[in-house]
Order: C-alpha cells, then sequence, then structure tokens
C-alpha cells in the first residue's frame, strides 16, 4: 500500500531528546516499510526517516528559532497533504484534530490515532462534526470521555525489539522518567523514595511553562545525592538509565493515554511501580512486570517486595505484548478495512 504518515512538527522523526509520539511514529514507519509498504512521511526536515521525506518545514519547532506561529506551520502541514492526497492509497494522521476538514474531504480513506488526553472541553463537539472519520485510541480508559466517537481500535505502543538491552541485576536506585509537571507526580516519587531510604534519578525536561512549579516545588528538594536530577536522557543515555534502576517510579495524577515509558522500562527488565490512572492497568500486569498501587504507602511496601519479581519475566512479558512489529501488523489490518471498505462505496 501506499500509506501517508502525518507527524507533529513540534519535535523530528525520530525526536533529539523528549517526544514519545514522534518516537512512536518513527517505529511504526520502519515496520511499515519492513512489511513492504511504500511510506511517505509529512514531517519536520530534520527528521531522519527509511520512508519518503515530505519535508513540511525545516527544523522542528521545540529546537528551531523561537517566535514561529505554530499555526502557519500547520496550515502547511494540510495544505501538502490535501495537495498530494491523491498518490496515497490511506492517509495516517498523528496531528489530533486539526487535518480532519481536509482529510474528509480528499476522497482518500484515513484514520487517526489519538495521542493525548480527551477530557477537554470543546471535543465532543468536534466528534459531533465529523460522526464518520475513525479513531484509533492507544489505551481503551482513554476513550472513556469521548464514546460515541468513530473508534476503528485500540492499538497499545510497541518498541523496536532490540532498542533496549535488558539487566536482569537487581538495580541500586529509583528511576523517574517523564515531565516534570504535578500531573506526572515528581513529587510522590521524591517523598516515596526518601521513605524507602533510596536514591532517587530523575531524568526530565522542564517545560517552559513550569519553570516556577519547579523551583517552587522540586528544586528545593535535588540535593545532588539522594534526589539527583541528570535532565533529559537521549536513546542512548536512556537504556542505561532505566536498566539499572530497581524500579521506574509513575507515581501519575492524571489520565495518562498510554505511557511509554512504563514499557521502556519493561523493555530493559525493570519493573513499574504505578499508581492506578489512565492506561496504567492495561499496561502494567500486577506481581509480574511491576505492583499497581493507590498511595503513597503502598508504593512504599511495593518498593519492598519488588525484589521478588523476574527481571527476566518483566523482559518477557514486554515482548509479549509491546512489541513495534506486533503494532505495525494491527494498524496494517486497519488500513487494509479502509481501503476494502472505500473499494465497496466506489
Amino acid at each position: 500500500m501506499r500509506i501517508a504518515q502525518l507527524a507533529p512538527l513540534a519535535e523530528s522523526v525520530p525526536p533529539k531528546l523528549y517526544g514519545g509520539t514522534e518516537r512512536v511514529i518513527a517505529w511504526l514507519v520502519d515496520e511499515l516499510i519492513e512489511l513492504g509498504h511504500d511510506v511517505t512521511l509529512f514531517a519536520s526536515g530534520d527528521s531522519s526517516t527509511k520512508a519518503a521525506l515530505h519535508p513540511v518545514w525545516p527544523r522542528a519547532l521545540r529546537l528551531g528559532r523561537r517566535g514561529v506561529d505554530p499555526n502557519a506551520t500547520c496550515a502547511l502541514l494540510m495544505e501538502a497533504i490535501a495537495a498530494r492526497a491523491h498518490e496515497f492509497d490511506v492517509i495516517h494522521s498523528h496531528v489530533d484534530w486539526l487535518p480532519l476538514p481536509v482529510l474528509s474531504r480528499t476522497g482518500v480513506p484515513f484514520l487517526t490515532t489519538m495521542h493525548g488526553r480527551l477530557d477537554l472541553p470543546g471535543l465532543s463537539d468536534v466528534i459531533g462534526a465529523f460522526p464518520q472519520s475513525p479513531f484509533v485510541s492507544i489505551s481503551d480508559n482513554q476513550r472513556h470521555p469521548l464514546p460515541d466517537a468513530n473508534w476503528a481500535a485500540t492499538i497499545p505502543h510497541g518498541l523496536p525489539q532490540d532498542l533496549f538491552r535488558p539487566s536482569y541485576e537487581s538495580g541500586s536506585y529509583l528511576a523517574f522518567l517523564g515531565r516534570l509537571t504535578a500531573e506526572k507526580g515528581p513529587e510522590a516519587a521524591i517523598r516515596i523514595a526518601r521513605a524507602v531510604r533510596m536514591p532517587l534519578r530523575i531524568a526530565a525536561k522542564i517545560p517552559r511553562g513550569e519553570t516556577g512549579y519547579f523551583k517552587k516545588k522540586l528544586q528545593p528538594e535535588i540535593d545532588g545525592e539522594k534526589i539527583q536530577l541528570v535532565g533529559e536522557v537521549d536513546e542512548i543515555h536512556k537504556q542505561p538509565f532505566l536498566a539499572g534502576a530497581a524500579a521506574l517510579l509513575f507515581p501519575i495524577n492524571w489520565p495518562e493515554p498510554f505511557g511509554l515509558v512504563m514499557i521502556e522500562a519493561m523493555a530493559c527488565g525493570t519493573p513499574v511501580i504505578a499508581y492506578r490512572s489512565g492506561s496504567v492497568p492495561e499496561v502494567v500486569d500486577d506481581g509480574v512486570t511491576g505492583f499497581i498501587v493507590e498511595s503513597e504507602e503502598q508504593a512504599v511496601e511495593a518498593i519492598e517486595k519488588v525484589v521478588c519479581l523476574d527481571r527476566r519475566k518483566v523482559r518477557a512479558r514486554y515482548e509479549e505484548r509491546f512489541l513495534a512489529s506486533r503494532m505495525a501488523r494491527e494498524y496494517e489490518s486497519r488500513y487494509r478495512e479502509l481501503v476494502v471498505r472505500r473499494g465497496r462505496r466506489a
């Protein structure tokens, strides 16, 4: 099939540092090409891909020059796919709602993977305006705010099988990886680590809008010894960071749509201790790949039990459930269904 993939322009594909959606797109594109498909990626010009690259904007917006209007670059993305839509059998969008007015009028089958939270005001109005547009969720829980959307499937994320090397030795510290925002739970992670008297290493970026939160709530707790901030980690440094941990702490306080870092930890053989919120019960196999907890007290108890988990089984369960090859085959099936349905209508 000739497949178009529409990527956000905030980060390159794959991203240089932080950027879960763009990394998933990169893995999906590579796997689709391995399956024999002709893929064109609409993304920033600094992207690196096996697909044919259509550079919509020279450089990812987050690392490019300040002051660029993201709406202007989105307009260029919409124009690019509108002009070339006839070249494809199916179009796969990863940029939420923005392309729907264009894609619904091209006559080409398309679907949209929703990568973010869906409990925001106004989204139900969009669903009502595009009742025939098919969507893919990345967890069943993600769908709850919009049960009337035209859900075509739930397709969990997957990683390349050999992206991370597992470690089967017990780690010496606790790990936190993610954005330093209150909803991700870094304050809880610090309190949990102090309660069990274990070092906590935090690999994270500070969003531009969260510098006040960081300086007030987190910076006073970071002593460089028991609580360390190591900054953002790229793909190379993420593996030893996660593999060397006794457990990944994931004390979220929001409806997490998926939580890519959980399966990254599992790929390293590292158990996950996560709050029961959002997608967590769909990702963590309680008592096998980690523990699902309801409070800081339960998290402390879980850390004391984590040494009993078999890190080989953690890695094995990751390979059973969360490989990129599985993800690509599931998307391939959805594409074929859309193309066949379009042919029947024609």
